[in-house]
């Protein structure tokens, strides 16, 4: 099944269970309440698990003081206590990761935005780019991941494609060259390393676009941002995987 496909499938199944998550509150069953909202949590844990690690790797917050099953369980609370704020079940899904974020947000506070390797990213050769991601996968097979069932951080490359780096009509020349030159794993694996040494808001906007296809404006929602803001950090973080793919395969 499609990507893309996969996320209207889980949009549904989240609006589907929205009538019986509120009768489920009216009766005060809190325990089927919970039962039935944690067949709903798989991509929403996947993403809390990416931001803690990543957080965690940048010494956002100290080690071991914080999990993934931390943030659930309180997001079990504040979605019991306030789905009744939530008017129509399509926007359930959206309301969700809002929710999410907002729990995260409180604990991962953000260094002062570094831009070296930003600035720099098309300066960085092609053996420079092989040891990032060497170091990037030592991670992401080791200490980074703080959950045992996500057996890879970044839990799919299907979000991790061309057709999100080069959205202009006049690029599909380039997505065809590189296309035919690199295996898809290939281009995940660059582009995922490329997101890590971003910062963790162009990460985020990124990846919830990408791999969550929220719309800029479900994206300014969640993040409580302008929706101008969310399509900047959007654009550069576009660039930056851009430059960095020339920059590596220059001869692709």
């Amino acid at each position: 099944m499609a990507h893309s496909k996969k996320q209207e499938v889980l949009r549904l199944r989240i609006e589907n269970s929205f009538q019986q998550l509120k009768r489920l509150k009216k009766q005060k069953n809190r325990e089927s309440f919970n039962k039935e909202l944690l067949e709903l949590l798989p991509d929403i844990k996947k993403h809390i698990n990416r931001r803690l690690t990543v957080a965690l790797k940048k010494e956002y917050f100290p080690k071991n003081k914080y999990s993934v099953d931390d943030f659930v369980s309180q997001l079990f609370i504040e979605v019991y206590d306030n789905i009744d704020t939530v008017k129509e079940e399509k926007h359930l899904y959206l309301w969700l990761f809002k929710k999410t974020n907002e729990l995260l947000e409180d604990v991962i506070v953000e260094e002062e935005f570094d831009d070296f390797f930003f600035k720099n990213i098309d300066t960085y050769s092609k053996l420079e780019w092989d040891a990032m991601e060497q170091e990037f996968s030592v991670d992401a097979g080791r200490d980074f991941v703080m959950m045992e069932e996500f057996d890879d951080v970044s839990y799919s490359h299907e979000g991790y494609t061309l057709n999100h780096v080069f959205v202009e009509d006049n690029k599909k020349a380039l997505i065809d060259k590189i296309d035919k030159s690199l295996d898809d794993k290939t281009i995940a694996n660059h582009l995922k390393t490329v997101l890590y040494n971003l910062p963790l808001s162009m990460q985020d906007v990124y990846e919830l676009y990408a791999e969550q296809k929220f719309s800029l404006a479900e994206i300014a929602e969640i993040r409580n941002m302008a929706v101008e803001d969310v399509e900047t950090l959007l654009k550069d973080a576009r660039k930056a995987l851009q430059v960095s793919l020339f920059n590596r395969y220059p001869a692709q």
